[in-house]
């Protein structure tokens, strides 16, 4: 089994920062790309910000030049660093990563972190 869980979510203030951090764990063979979604209410869930196991990186229009996301040294992990937070970044925030294990590769989905932006 594989199991991606989150943390770093909370309230903070426009213009304020957080960090959310992201591990897998489990029968891990490799990581491939990982990456963090978000869905607010109302919405599609959608993309943040991904990068590869090369360090490849894109990132949603939105949040260009505020967030920034990154691999930990032991690789099964991910960050997202949120910077200059706005209203509308409000809404609950999935990790996501392509994980080969000994027999398949499949996309795992964390649970999810509550970010809310207040103005």
């Amino acid at each position: 089994q594989v199991q991606l869980v989150e943390s770093g979510g909370g309230l903070v203030q426009a213009g304020g920062s957080l960090r959310l951090s992201c591990v897998a764990s489990g029968s891990i063979f490799s990581t491939s790309a990982m990456g963090w979604y978000r869905q607010a209410p109302g919405k599609q869930r959608e993309l943040v910000a991904r990068i590869t196991s090369d360090g490849r990186t894109n990132y949603a229009d939105s949040v260009k030049g505020r967030f920034t996301i990154a691999r930990g040294n032991a690789k099964n992990t991910v960050y997202l660093q949120m910077n200059s937070l706005k209203p509308e970044d409000t809404a609950v925030y999935y990790c996501a990563a392509d994980v080969a294990t000994l027999t398949s590769v499949n996309a795992y989905w964390g649970q999810g972190t509550q970010v809310t932006v207040s103005s």
